[in-house]
C-alpha cells in the first residue's frame, strides 16, 4: 500500500465531528435528567462553540504557510521513515506526545505563548463543549515550530498531521466531570478526566500541572503531576476571570494586555519580561504569578498546620 507522505489520507478531527455533536448533546441531556455531573451555561457553551469555529477559520489563514514550512523541512530530512512501517507509527505516537507535553508546558509558563492558549482556559465550566474552545492565534504564536524536528528526522508531514489529530481527538473526552476516576492502571499511564480537571483548575494547589496530551507519564517524569483530591474540588477558569462572553475579548485579551505592558516598558529587560516571563510577571513583583500564588497557598497550609497541630497519639 502506498500512502501520500504529504497529504493525510484522513483527518481524525473532521471524522470525529459527529462524535463531538452527539456526546455534547448527550451530556447536556444526561445532566438535565441528573444522571451525570455536568455544568453547562448557554452563553458559555455558545462561546466555546464559536471559539472552535473561529479556530478553524484562523487555521485556514495560516495553515498553508505552516504546511509549506513542514514540507520544506521534510525535504531536507535526515532519514527516510516509511509510513507503512508499524514501528514508525509507534515511534511517532510517543514522539508527538512528548512534543505536545513541552508545547503545552511552554504555553502555560511563558506569557507570549500563554496569550494564544489562555482562551482554552477561560471557561468557568468544565464540560465536553469546553474542549472545543480553541485558539485563534496559535499559528501566529509559532508553537507549531516544536513539531518541525519530527519532519527533519524523517517523519512524513502526513504522519505528523494524522498523529496530531489523533491526540486532539483523544483529549476531547477528558473534558468532563461525568467521569470521576478511571481504573488505577489507566490513571497511572494515560491522561484522564481527573488529571485534566486539575489542569483546568484555578485553585493554587493545582496551578501549572498535568500538561499531558495522551500519556500522563511525562508529567510524572518531569515533576508536573498533581493528583486531583476529593477534599478540594477544582474551580475552573482563570485566576482573574473575564466576566463576560465577548468572543473577541476571549480570543485577544492577553495579547492586548501584552501590548499595553510593552507600551509602558522602560528597558529591554522589561520588554523581555513582559513577553517571555511567566504570566503575571511585572518588574516590581506587584502582580501575582502561579509561583507566587502557590507560595502563598503553601504558607497558609503551614500556618494552619502550626495553629492546629495533630493531637498526640495515646500511649499504648
Amino acid at each position: 500500500m502506498t500512502l501520500d507522505p504529504i497529504k493525510p489520507a484522513f483527518d481524525p478531527v473532521t471524522l470525529a465531528i459527529p462524535l463531538f455533536v452527539v456526546t455534547i448533546v448527550g451530556e447536556i441531556l444526561l445532566r438535565r435528567f441528573r444522571k451525570v455531573k455536568a455544568s453547562y451555561e448557554a452563553r458559555d457553551t455558545a462561546t466555546s462553540l464559536l471559539m472552535g469555529l473561529g479556530s478553524n477559520v484562523a487555521g485556514l489563514l495560516t495553515g498553508a504557510a505552516i504546511v509549506a514550512v513542514v514540507i520544506w523541512v521534510w525535504q531536507h530530512r535526515i532519514f527516510d521513515i516509511p509510513m507503512t512501517a508499524w514501528w514508525a507509527w509507534v515511534a511517532i505516537f510517543f514522539l508527538e506526545d512528548f512534543t505536545y507535553y513541552w508545547f503545552h508546558r511552554l504555553s502555560h509558563e511563558r506569557r507570549f505563548w500563554w496569550a494564544s492558549h489562555v482562551n482554552h482556559h477561560s471557561s468557568q465550566h468544565y464540560n465536553l463543549a469546553t474542549a472545543l474552545r480553541q485558539t485563534w492565534t496559535g499559528g501566529i504564536a509559532g508553537t507549531w515550530i516544536l513539531w518541525l524536528p519530527m519532519a527533519l528526522i524523517g517523519f512524513p508531514p502526513a504522519m505528523i498531521a494524522i498523529q496530531k489529530g489523533i491526540s486532539l481527538v483523544y483529549q476531547y473526552w477528558i473534558h468532563t466531570e461525568a467521569i470521576h476516576r478511571m481504573p488505577r492502571w489507566f490513571e497511572a499511564v494515560f491522561n484522564t478526566p481527573s488529571h485534566h480537571r486539575v489542569h483546568h483548575a484555578r485553585n493554587p494547589r493545582y496551578l501549572d500541572a498535568n500538561y499531558a496530551g495522551i500519556l500522563i507519564i511525562w508529567d510524572r517524569m518531569f515533576g508536573t503531576y498533581i493528583p486531583e483530591t476529593d477534599a478540594e474540588p477544582p474551580r475552573y477558569g482563570l485566576v482573574k476571570n473575564l466576566g463576560d462572553f465577548n468572543i473577541l475579548r476571549v480570543a485577544f485579551h492577553e495579547w492586548i494586555g501584552i501590548g499595553k505592558d510593552l507600551a509602558g516598558s522602560r528597558s529591554l529587560k522589561e520588554v523581555l519580561g513582559y513577553l517571555f516571563g511567566p504570566p503575571g510577571w511585572s518588574p516590581d513583583g506587584s502582580r501575582e504569578t502561579s509561583a507566587t500564588l502557590k507560595a502563598k497557598w503553601l504558607a497558609r497550609q503551614k500556618a494552619d498546620a502550626a495553629a492546629d497541630p495533630a493531637p498526640p497519639m495515646a500511649a499504648e
